[in-house]
């Protein structure tokens, strides 16, 4: 899998190896659907403080197309957590509505 990332905030700079890990850790199980994530990080409000880490995350996936979420909170780490879990539920209900609808094997038999 390949994640990208970038930021102009150099505090979020420092994040980059624990973003990459946390991303790879997160879509472990989706690593045959997901090869590519690209997250970027962004402050909104500058040092003034407040909710204004802001974490958009990417990702291309196989057959299911682009999923673009986005989550803003007081810091990069909730940020970051909110938007990958928002991103699998996105991707776990696309696989589910692409899958075949499973017919009970009474009623197959029937016919």
């Amino acid at each position: 899998m390949q994640v990208l990332f970038r930021t102009r905030d150099p505090e979020g700079s420092h994040m980059r190896d624990q973003v990459e890990r946390r991303v790879r850790f997160v879509f472990r199980r989706l690593g045959w659907q997901v090869p590519r994530a690209e997250v970027q990080m962004s402050d909104l409000n500058g040092p003034r403080g407040g909710r204004d880490k802001r974490c958009q995350l990417e990702v291309k996936t196989e057959g299911r197309g682009l999923v673009v979420v986005s989550s803003v909170a007081k810091d990069w780490r909730t940020a970051l957590d909110e938007a990958l879990a928002r991103a699998v539920r996105t991707i776990f209900r696309k696989i589910k509505r692409a899958a075949p609808a499973k017919v009970p094997r009474s009623a197959s038999l029937l016919h």
